[in-house]
């Protein structure tokens, strides 16, 4: 049964949608509107990327608006619902709220601002900010990226990330290459095609960095390299096509945007990722790195090993990990461990009285976790993540407010578990008066 703690903290939890109201100076930022307002933008911002439960983005809202307000016409003040555009969290490296970045003359390149929290703070360092970017322009220099990859020219910034393809080295890098590619076709004097450059070199770069160089992005000159044009069916520019290894090539048919080709490119990372790794806690190492480095991590307690033998905990790992990759665009962690193997971390996290098989989901963010109440089946789980992704679901603070102690345990050998065994003792020669004067 929920407790009544539970409910009132979820219930909370929802009730929250926003911070900001059209009526504030905050200028309310998505990953529709980002492009157009900020980074075509000539205005120095200072960008809030928040989540709207968290207690340090609540306490900053009436500061952050304050200063929005005094920096009115001078600096233009933003904020980013980033639990919900997480498109744009993730292009920006996000990690924990809030997070204020800087977008001066580089908007490519924003800087992590580090001052003081009162809006007397943010003012001043939005001035300081103004007043850098006023002299660089009174010394030539406007800080812009020249991503000139069409033209050859020299530039800065992201180029680098943009692979030139040809048609010497089309089909080694993108047709035999393990990678997967995004390719724009493009003509030096097609308009479209010069506004999309600095997206898709800026792109580039976040998608290197985030998908590891597992997705890569290309362009073509098309009125050089005619044979890829016309074996592709290139009629207009730019035209973007997909390619996957072993594959027919697929038209790209999103957004323009840097976050808008961003968000394609993960999504395509996780189509083509293999599942998380299905790791059991052994050390102490191993539930750490794990729940520190996704955002949510997903712990099963496991019946001991005589209560289901080999074959019993094959199949509950077989469901769990037909679950990880059910959810792999998550990038969730999954760990399990034995029942009785870790009881610290059952007690930190009220496991034992529904019995095993258990679960439970770690945000150790937040250091709050919900537990499964259906069936540990693939039906029961699945609800139990689906609700979790849309915001269901009561939760609770871990025992301790930390990550319990782990212990260093033997990793299961795969085998059915053995009784201990006991020495057998002869009592053959032993005089029935000797054992009683024993006992006396």
């Amino acid at each position: 049964m929920e407790s009544l703690v539970g409910l009132v903290v979820c219930s909370l939890l929802l009730a929250v949608q926003g911070l900001y109201s059209p009526s504030d100076d905050v200028v309310e930022l998505n990953a529709s509107n980002f492009n157009r307002e900020v980074m075509q933008s000539d205005s120095l911002w200072l960008i809030e990327f928040y989540a709207p439960w968290c207690g340090h983005c609540q306490r900053l809202t009436p500061d952050w608006k304050k200063a929005a307000t005094a920096l009115k016409g001078v600096v233009k003040v933003g904020a980013v619902d980033a639990d919900q555009h997480k498109s744009l969290g993730g292009q920006y490296g996000i990690r924990g709220f809030p997070t204020i970045k800087i977008f001066g003359a580089n908007k490519n390149k924003p800087e992590d601002y580090q001052g003081g929290r009162t809006s007397q703070a943010i003012v001043e360092a939005a001035l300081s900010g103004v007043r850098s970017l006023v002299k660089d322009r009174m010394a030539g220099k406007t800080g812009g990226s020249d991503h000139g990859w069409q033209s050859g020219g020299g530039g800065s910034g992201s180029k680098k990330d943009v692979v030139e393809l040809t048609d010497d080295n089309f089909d080694q890098l993108v047709l035999d290459g393990e990678e997967v590619w995004l390719v724009e076709f493009f003509a030096p004097w097609c308009g479209h095609c010069k506004n999309l450059e600095p997206e898709w070199a800026a792109a580039a770069t976040d998608i290197r960095e985030q998908t590891k160089g597992k997705v890569r992005l290309g362009a073509v000159d098309a009125t050089v390299h005619q044979g890829l044009s016309s074996r592709y069916g290139v009629r207009g520019f730019p035209t973007i096509k997909i390619f996957r290894k072993g594959e027919e090539p697929e038209d790209y048919s999103g957004g323009r945007s840097r976050s808008d080709i961003v968000s394609r490119a993960l999504d395509l990372y996780s189509d083509n990722s293999p599942p998380p790794e299905l790791l059991e806690i052994i050390s102490e190492d191993t539930l750490k790195k794990t729940c520190e480095d996704y955002q949510l991590c997903i712990i099963a307690v496991l019946p001991h090993i005589l209560d289901t033998g080999a074959a019993g905990r094959n199949g509950y790992l077989e469901v769990m990990m037909k679950m990880a990759e059910k959810y792999k665009k998550k990038m969730w962690g999954w760990l399990w461990t034995e029942a009785g193997a870790q009881m610290e971390l059952e007690s930190a996290l009220g496991i034992g009285g529904f019995g095993y098989p258990a679960m439970a989901a770690i945000n150790a963010r937040k250091m709050k976790f919900a537990l499964l109440k259906g069936s540990f089946s693939e039906t029961g789980i699945h609800e139990f993540l689906r609700d979790l992704s849309m915001g269901r679901g009561s939760t609770a603070t871990v025992g301790g407010g930390a990550l319990p102690k782990i212990y260093t345990v033997q990793p299961w050998d795969g085998k059915d578990g053995e009784l201990p065994t006991e020495d057998d003792i002869d009592l053959s020669d032993v005089e029935l008066d000797d054992l009683e004067r024993d006992e006396l």
